[in-house]
């Protein structure tokens, strides 16, 4: 398994409200000519946390750090409206996007122990994702549930199932 000793957040930097897919971005990817989508997570409007690359695969997500650092991408981060020509950057999160980001970090903490949680501001001159995730998550282990855990064990299992067979299909699929 490789050395991560990074979890970068990012946005889609798509309008509030526009919810995408992990496979619309894996065509985005494609389409500049990677081997496919750059995140090896994507946590939608709803929530719902769809799986990009494999864990034990390189991303393309962090110049420089892709192969020592896990991608998470939250769809959304810009305003619905142009000001000056442009969408501004703003913390669109949805609060089932915040629970998932959590439960998505903390399941990746358990695995990387080690792993520092940054966002990919630090490491490139955008507003990505849209809020301060290394101020904000710096001391997740000490963040409150309020219960985020029993209310989405469903959910969780489904992911967890559906990552387990995506990744039993990538040992035969993926090149």
């Amino acid at each position: 398994m490789k050395e991560i000793n990074k979890i970068i957040i990012h946005c889609s930097a798509t309008r509030e409200g526009e919810d995408i897919s992990a496979a619309t971005i894996d065509k985005w990817h494609k389409k500049r000519g990677w081997k496919g989508i750059g995140y090896h997570f994507v946590i939608r409007l709803n929530g719902i946390i769809e799986t990009g690359r494999m864990l034990n695969e390189c991303g393309a997500h962090t110049k420089g750090e892709n192969c020592t650092s896990i991608g998470v991408c939250y769809i959304g981060g810009v305003e619905n409206f142009k000001t000056d020509g442009e969408y501004k950057a703003k913390d669109t999160r949805t609060e089932s996007q915040k629970e998932s980001l959590i439960i998505i970090l903390r399941y990746l903490k358990k695995i990387y122990p080690k792993a520092t949680i940054h966002g990919h501001k630090e490491f490139a001159k955008k507003s990505c994702p849209s809020f301060n995730a290394f101020e904000e998550y710096k001391d997740l282990t000490k963040i409150e549930t309020n219960g985020i855990y029993t209310n989405k064990l469903a959910r969780i299992i489904n992911w967890v199932y559906g990552f387990l067979k995506s990744y039993n299909q990538s040992n035969t699929n993926r090149k």
